[in-house]
């Protein structure tokens, strides 16, 4: 089984390049921000917890996002493989991952960090607000808070993955198919390795 944590800052290109990683290797996506919008339509006490951070640009309690990332990994057994998307964002989550998925007698293989510069991302992710509705893509103050969470809470992931040898960093800049392509190549000498 092949499990990747596909990580980097709002705005990075996550939602994109995890399609073309899902087709590539044939994994099963897992994106907390789905997993918030599916207990949100269903008006579940976990999306309305998390839709609360959400707006605040804060980020949503482990419990609550271990809970439904446990809950997607029981709907979805004998998959290939997943994609974590968006998650882990925090040490915390990520040694609860590694229990979660111990459990289910796997492991993470390696995380995929996406690289971009914080003026980049301001640009793009005012950019998206303009056409996907989320309140949090059109604050410039929001998003100045979203990046720096991402700073304090969620960059010492990657050294929670690179201290155990599971870390790929790819620039997050340029073409689509050009990132790909060395998110490809990045992954590919990871696994061969």
């Amino acid at each position: 089984m092949v499990n990747i944590v596909l990580f980097g800052p709002p705005g990075a290109g996550k939602g994109t390049q995890s399609e073309k990683i899902i087709e590539k290797y044939g994994l099963k996506h897992i994106s907390t921000g789905d997993l918030f919008r599916k207990h949100l339509g269903e008006g579940t006490d976990l999306g309305k917890k998390a839709q609360s951070f959400m707006d605040n640009g804060k980020l949503v309690p482990d419990h609550v996002v271990i809970g439904m990332v446990d809950d997607f990994l029981n709907d979805n057994t004998g998959e290939k493989g997943f994609i974590f998307d968006g998650f882990p964002r925090t040490v915390a989550q990520a040694e609860a991952l590694d229990e979660l998925l111990a459990k289910h007698e796997t492991s993470i293989n390696c995380m995929l960090m996406l690289e971009v510069p914080h003026e980049e991302l301001k640009k793009r992710l005012l950019e998206r607000g303009k056409t996907s509705g989320r309140a949090d893509d059109q604050n410039e103050e929001k998003i100045n808070i979203r990046i720096q969470e991402y700073l304090n809470k969620t960059l010492p992931v990657a050294s929670f993955y690179e201290q155990q040898g599971k870390i790929c960093k790819v620039k997050g800049v340029g073409s689509i198919d050009g990132i790909f392509a060395d998110i490809a190549a990045s992954l590919d000498a990871h696994f061969k390795a």
